[in-house]
């Protein structure tokens, strides 16, 4: 159901670089931007030899977050999304550092896969050009990732994330300031040994432009054109000036002379080794440059979700086409599952956004799993759901899809409920029991309408009261849902039937 576009809606991207913000006002039914911030953290240089954040690189990115907050902590929950990439993603002690984070925000945060961090990219740079038509291929080098994305107008056709990006690079390379010939040819081998697996993909792909995007590219071309090394496009052989420029400075703190920002230049020689080893592994010769990113692409995600045509739907259906789920068993347990979860969602605290909606996924593909096989079905569906690349779905949104499948049925497997908070962990598992439910009274996968019920729930229980003799008259049913009552008490609940 489409709903109200509100004034503003904003975008936070937490990149492993750089934080950015931007808001745009929604102006009949387009985007119109009135605010940017911008502020170079450098979450991927506190990652410690375990993969933690380190507290004082944590602290400095909360301090952004909470300036960032006052920008966006008055607009309606909805209406704005902060997403996580690659530091986020490899952080181990994430979860700390999001509840941090999303109390300085007064918004939940998601941390999203590379690939839909490349999705989300390709979105916002076809956003900012004109649609010629093109095969594009679109590149983005973030502080800790690199997202390489072939696709035609707002399509993307093939992505990858490599794992690799200017802070990563840097500091690996140049992270004592010291700039040779040697660390740069080190750095630029390792930069095409990340490009090497896809080279074949995207070198032989009949793309007819080449867009670069993001700090690291913006920050190249300026230099480029500044030295008169390029008019406005990239070239190889403007990068091949750059690279003696740059390692004949011999130190970071020298790039100031080629008119590298402060902020940069710790970052600029690793940015640079990764574009070299693009161009040359992937045949580039020319890149034009795009304003547009990641979190233009957030924007105009969130607008199509306000209007109702959300990604995540369409990925959905797809999955279901593909693992060749039953669609009107689906539609029958959907239905009972909304309808429960209108009853009790008041005495059950289910009131907040987009719970009704991951219950109707969840119904929609609670049977995928029986693509591989009838046995433990709603295993092998978690497994499938947790790691499928889910166009438009957050790591964290596919973990709670995942785990609602994989405890529709048998036991309910309540330690994988309880990585969540505890009010998220306790609304996961009232929507699993909710799922439970209407797979049980869909059992018989009958096109015969349920009879009308009463449903009522009070704390951790749950009464169902049928018409009288109607569970006499299904001993089945009836036997199903003793069953389920058997099942739901170890987890805390009581099921009573009248």
């Amino acid at each position: 159901m489409k709903q109200q576009l509100p004034a503003s809606i904003a975008a936070v991207d937490l990149g492993s670089s750089s934080f950015h913000l931007v808001v745009a006002d929604t102006v009949n039914g387009h985007l119109k931007v009135v605010d940017r911030l911008r502020e170079m953290v450098r979450l991927g240089s506190g990652l410690d030899a375990a993969n933690r954040l380190v507290p004082d690189v944590a602290e400095r990115a909360l301090r952004c977050l909470e300036r960032f907050g006052e920008r966006v902590r008055h607009l309606p929950h909805g209406a704005v999304r902060v997403v996580g990439t690659n530091t986020l993603r490899k952080a181990r002690n994430a979860q700390d550092f999001l509840r941090q984070a999303e109390a300085a925000l007064g918004h939940s945060v998601d941390v999203i896969s590379g690939h839909e961090e490349a999705r989300l990219i390709f979105l916002g740079v076809s956003h900012g050009l004109a649609d010629d038509g093109d095969v594009r291929l679109v590149i983005d080098i973030g502080g800790g990732s690199t997202e390489v994305i072939l696709g035609r107008r707002f399509e993307p056709l093939y992505m990858e994330s490599l794992h690799t990006g200017c802070v990563t690079m840097s500091d690996g390379y140049f992270g004592d300031g010291t700039i040779d010939a040697k660390r740069m040819r080190h750095a630029e081998i390792v930069a095409r040994q990340e490009f090497e697996p896809v080279e074949a993909e995207f070198r032989g792909a009949a793309w007819q432009s080449a867009i670069g995007t993001s700090g690291t590219i913006l920050a190249i071309r300026s230099v480029l054109v500044g030295q008169g090394w390029s008019d406005d496009a990239i070239t190889r052989e403007g990068l091949e000036k750059l690279r003696a420029a740059v390692v004949a400075a011999k130190h970071v703190d020298a790039l100031a002379e080629l008119g590298v920002a402060a902020e940069r230049r710790p970052v600029f020689p690793g940015g640079l080794a990764i574009l070299l080893g693009a161009f040359e592994e992937i045949g580039i010769e020319q890149m034009r440059v795009a304003d547009s990113a990641l979190r233009e692409g957030l924007l105009y995600d969130l607008l199509g979700r306000i209007h109702d045509e959300d990604v995540r739907d369409r990925t959905i259906e797809h999955l279901c086409e593909r693992h060749h789920v039953d669609r009107a068993q689906a539609a029958r347990v959907n239905a009972t599952a909304q309808d429960l979860f209108a009853k009790v969602a008041p005495a059950w605290d289910l009131d907040r956004p987009g719970l009704a909606q991951l219950l109707a996924w969840a119904a929609a593909l609670h049977e995928i799993g029986q693509a591989i096989s009838h046995s433990q079905y709603h295993k092998h569906g978690a497994y499938l759901l947790r790691y499928l690349d889910m166009p438009g779905f957050a790591r964290g949104e596919q973990i709670r899809l995942a785990t609602l499948v994989r405890g529709h049925r048998r036991k309910v497997p309540l330690p994988e409920f309880t990585t969540a908070s505890e009010a998220a962990a306790s609304e996961l598992v009232r929507l699993c029991v909710i799922l439970r439910l209407a797979v049980v009274l869909h059992r018989r996968r009958s096109a015969d309408a349920l009879p009308e019920f009463t449903v009522k729930a009070d704390g951790e229980s749950i009464r169902l009261a049928f018409p009288k003799g109607w569970l006499d008259a299904h001993p089945l049913t009836s036997a199903d849902l003793e069953q389920e009552a058997a099942y739901l008490r170890p987890a805390g609940f009581k099921l009573r039937l009248k």
